[in-house]
């Protein structure tokens, strides 16, 4: 069993409750009532909301391209998440849009830069904290994304994101929750 700090417990729930609700065209829908959007940027959206009285905010991105095309899937997005009042930044999380194969890892790819993360369900997540600030620097300078995993049932995926706007996205969440 792996054990979760409170803000990747959190943010897991916040992935399951968003894959239960993408849909094809929408790039991690808000999962509260209050969520503003806070800007769309080439590629990605980025979202603030209030929870429990502290502000969170997040970026997310769906592939451009996902590999096989003949296997249906529900919501697929990445996530970059902020909680400061937790003192937590550049959470990575990816939702593969079925559950991964018990034990698997996920490659993820940023331009020549390679990371494996961990999977928990339909969630792939960095190891800690260092490795969440080399993805979201990575993230933030790179060009493309390709996210490999397996899915339960063994069929190997490919996932490709364009990185395009994801500066922007990053200062848009950075502002708004004060991370300098």
């Amino acid at each position: 069993m792996i054990a979760f700090a409170p803000s990747r417990l959190l943010i897991l729930l916040l992935a399951v409750v968003l894959a239960g609700m993408a849909g094809p065209t929408v790039a991690a829908p808000a999962a509260k009532a209050n969520t503003k959007l806070l800007g769309n940027f080439d590629d990605w959206k980025a979202f603030s909301y209030e929870e429990n009285g502290h502000k969170v905010c997040y970026m997310s991105s769906q592939p451009g391209k996902m590999e096989p095309k003949n296997k249906p899937r529900g919501g697929v997005y990445v996530l970059i998440t902020h909680r400061p009042a937790e003192k937590s930044f550049n959470v990575v999380s990816i939702t593969a849009g079925y559950t991964y194969k018990k034990k698997s890892e996920v490659i993820l790819k940023i331009d020549r830069r390679s990371f494996t993360l961990f999977t928990d369900g339909d969630t792939a997540w960095a190891k800690d904290e260092s490795t969440d600030r080399d993805i979201a620097a990575a993230i933030r300078t790179g060009d493309s994304m390709v996210v490999k995993g397996i899915s339960e049932r063994g069929t190997n995926t490919t996932d490709s994101y364009s990185l395009s706007g994801t500066g922007d996205a990053f200062s848009a969440i950075n502002k708004a929750c004060g991370k300098k």
